[in-house]
């Protein structure tokens, strides 16, 4: 078996399992949009340029970061595809609690995650098809799959804009009710949404075993370009101390569940595409956890979101 075979190899994740897929990923959105007021929306009037930052480092620094290292490492065309996937996706469901633990600016972090989620819907199909389409090897792979922009808008639409919608609407008219859910709900619906990752893993896995030494450099090598862009960024835009952190922390905590569901529904589950956001979605929470672990030893004063 050369490495070659993993650009024709698909992933065995039936129609059933992809829809419950789908479902759980947006109770996992509705969980954390529970969480998020207007309140977190006016701030990206009272101080734009915390939110500006974050905003630009997620859907533009880190896509057109994401084709340098592809041209850099010219990895296999699926593998490439999964980054460009990867980086076009919103920051992840966990962003918040890692940003909580880091001692960072959390009001950012979720006015960040409010934000990108519902960018989103818009900025990642563009953000996949320019890339995408602009890397020769992976251009082919739009041209074979003949990806519908509009199918790919109304399915993130569906799963990360409406649940957040509703999550908001229901805490701006009920917030009592929408605690007590929010407590339950983002809990067991991430669990849920978890275990069905590790069940498309396990139904996988000799895949994922063959390919795992290949695609795993690649992921933290991707991985750490993400954390270093959203940092980097944030000290050129002077933020704050708990504000840089929690930019860095929502660039490098991609939603990789997200990545997940869109190869499946619209890619066939293309083995590397799959592989490099399965591993992803894995390795950023170990990173994630011990940059936060690492930050956590460094507090830093109550500051503004400046």
């Amino acid at each position: 078996m050369t490495e070659s075979l993993i650009d024709t190899v698909t992933l065995n994740f039936d129609a059933r399992a992809q829809w419950i897929l789908n479902g759980a990923l947006a109770m996992v959105m509705f969980g954390i949009a529970l969480e998020i007021s207007i309140e977190d929306f006016k701030r990206l009037f009272e101080s734009p340029k915390p939110i500006f930052t974050g905003i630009f480092s997620q859907f533009i620094a880190l896509p057109i970061l994401t084709y340098a290292l592809v041209l850099l490492i010219e990895p296999l065309p699926s593998i490439a595809m999964g980054m460009f996937m990867v980086a076009a996706c919103p920051g992840g469901n966990v962003s918040n609690f890692i940003t909580h633990l880091a001692k960072g600016n959390t009001a950012l972090s979720i006015s960040l995650t409010a934000a990108a989620t519902l960018l989103a819907v818009v900025m990642t199909p563009l953000n996949l098809q320019f890339w995408g389409g602009l890397y020769g090897p992976t251009a082919v792979i739009l041209k074979k799959i003949a990806i519908s922009p509009w199918e790919m808008f109304r399915l993130v639409s569906l799963i990360l804009g409406l649940p957040l919608l509703l999550g908001i609407s229901l805490n701006r008219f009920n917030p009592v009710l929408a605690k007590k859910i929010g407590k339950i709900l983002k809990t067991v619906s991430l669990l849920f949404f978890v275990l069905l990752v590790i069940i498309a893993f396990y139904n996988n896995r000799t895949i994922f075993v063959d390919y795992m030494f290949y695609v795993l450099w690649i992921v933290a090598i991707h991985n750490i370009l993400a954390f270093l862009t959203g940092f980097s960024l944030a000290r050129l835009m002077r933020l704050s101390k708990a504000s840089v952190r929690s930019v860095t922390i929502e660039t490098g905590i991609q939603n990789s569940g997200l990545g997940l569901l869109l190869i499946f529904s619209f890619f066939d589950g293309l083995g590397g595409m799959a592989l490099l956001a399965g591993f992803w979605g894995i390795w950023h929470l170990v990173s994630g956890l011990l940059l936060a672990g690492y930050w956590s030893t460094k507090p830093t004063k109550t500051e503004k979101l400046a």
